[in-house]
């Protein structure tokens, strides 16, 4: 499969065109180098007109991932005639570049003969992408149409699981054997023109093609000719084993500052390499989901289709209603209470409140911090002292203030008492909660990020409301 290609390249509005560099870019783009609605407006009217001619040369200097986003933005309805009139503008790196509903939206109108051609320019991983979300019938129909060494790097790629090393590594790579000498891999980079030119590092493997070392290209560029490579290689190197998580790849690249990395199968031999431009995604990616699923928004997408967001967020509705009825029926318990002190209805949201933002807070670092693997289970009693020490001190600071206000607005220092007592225990058990749900979640290979933030707000209303109402049962408020 061909190169892809070099993102650190400069769009190509950006380079100089008989001085008018500058007035070119600030047309087409406003200064956090988003697309201008003047722009879209034109390309969109250009094309609404039949006039193909001045949509391309509006379109043209753009690199591919501005032409994507100005698909993004166009509507809906009108994306296959725009990427009709743009034509060959739209090609495999725009594709490749393209949200996922957008993308799908264009494929469909493609013929699979198309969608094999733009795949083969792509390196596997880019191509994997655009044909692992689509339907089988046609995707083995766009299988069929590529040629049999493309087609066989694919059907390797969709044989590993979603989102693992698998689907994400490239099969293009520099590997040499440890007995060459520096000027012999310089020869052999020159003389074989079929060698992918996106690396930074090259591989040494032994007999069995496992990876005993890397050297980087700057080592090899400034080394004497005669030295050996077995002389030169970095024998530590970070493998990545085909079957991992691509969460994971992403911490290592992180943990490790890596470009790239080489990816093993289980018998330890070299299939692939990982580079940082696909974890900058992925780090993106995972990152976006984890607070899409801490609110139940489900993927968050403004493409996604209007019925799949609302029966996405409707699921999530409906256990949050169930919830609701559950801290309700607490609130029942003490109507006597509340009938005879009706100023405790409207504390009483205070207290259940503060606790829900208590926790939230507590819950959004616990699952941010098992994400990184920062909290893991040789620390995790430490952690959960400290956030009970946290609780202790917000809840104690939040108490004093409410409850001398309390006290002064209403002239009755037992309620503020009771609310600031409220406030104590229901922080208290925020804290606990925040990091405890996660936890325990995560323990039974549960992702914490859905499901934490129901269990967590339960908690807190319920308490809230059973402690602020129990106590001013007690004090016989």
């Amino acid at each position: 499969m061909s190169e892809r290609a070099d993102m650190a390249e400069p769009r190509p509005d950006e380079l100089p065109a008989d001085g008018k560099q500058e007035d070119q870019t600030e047309s087409r783009h406003d200064e956090d180098d988003r697309l201008k609605r003047d722009f879209v407006s034109a390309v969109l009217d250009a094309v609404e007109e039949g006039d193909r001619e001045t949509a391309r040369d509006l379109v043209s200097p753009l690199h591919p991932a501005d032409i994507a986003d100005l698909l993004e933005l166009t509507p809906s309805d009108r994306r296959g005639d725009v990427a009709a009139a743009l034509g060959d503008l739209v090609g495999a790196e725009v594709l490749s570049e393209l949200n996922d509903y957008v993308r799908d939206d264009l494929l469909d109108a493609l013929a699979p003969e198309q969608v094999a051609e733009f795949a083969a320019e792509l390196d596997t991983d880019d191509a994997v992408a655009i044909i692992e979300d689509m339907e089988e019938a046609d995707q083995q129909a766009v299988l069929d149409a590529m040629e049999p060494e493309d087609r066989a790097a694919i059907e390797s790629a969709l044989a590993y699981p979603e989102e693992s090393a698998g689907r994400l590594m490239q099969r293009d790579l520099v590997a040499v054997p440890e007995h060459m000498t520096v000027g012999q891999v310089i020869d052999y980079l020159r003389d074989n023109g079929d060698l992918t030119r996106d690396f930074w590092e090259i591989f040494v493997v032994d007999e069995a093609h496992k990876p005993i070392g890397t050297c980087q290209l700057s080592w090899l560029l400034t080394c004497p000719r005669p030295i050996a490579m077995a002389d030169l290689m970095k024998r530590e190197q970070t493998l990545i084993p085909v079957d991992m998580d691509q969460e994971e790849v992403a911490l290592r690249f992180q943990k490790y500052a890596l470009i790239s990395a080489a990816v093993v199968d289980k018998s330890g031999r070299l299939v692939g390499m990982i580079t940082v431009d696909d974890i900058v995604h992925i780090i993106s990616e995972e990152a976006g989901e984890d607070i899409l699923r801490l609110s139940g928004a489900g993927e968050g997408d403004i493409n996604q289709p209007i019925l799949e967001t609302v029966r996405t967020r409707l699921s999530w509705l409906v256990v949050n209603l169930g919830t609701a009825i559950l801290a309700a029926s607490v609130v029942g318990l003490f109507q006597e209470t509340i009938s005879k002190y009706v100023v405790l209805a409207v504390l009483m949201p205070i207290v259940s409140g503060m606790g829900g933002n208590a926790g939230t807070q507590t819950m959004a670092v616990a699952v941010r911090a098992l994400a990184t693997n920062q909290l893991t289970s040789s620390n995790t009693i430490r952690q959960i002292a400290r956030e009970f020490r946290i609780a202790c001190a917000n809840g104690t600071t939040l108490g004093i203030l409410i409850g001398i206000a309390v006290g002064l607005i209403y002239g009755n220092p037992d309620l503020g008492l009771v609310i600031a007592m409220a406030m104590l225990i229901n922080n208290l058990v925020a804290g606990l909660a925040g990091i405890l749900v996660p936890v325990t979640l995560d323990r039974f290979n549960i992702d914490p990020a859905v499901s934490s933030a129901v269990f967590v707000t339960t908690m807190t209303d319920v308490m809230g409301f059973f402690s602020f109402l129990g106590l001013a049962t007690i004090w016989g408020l």
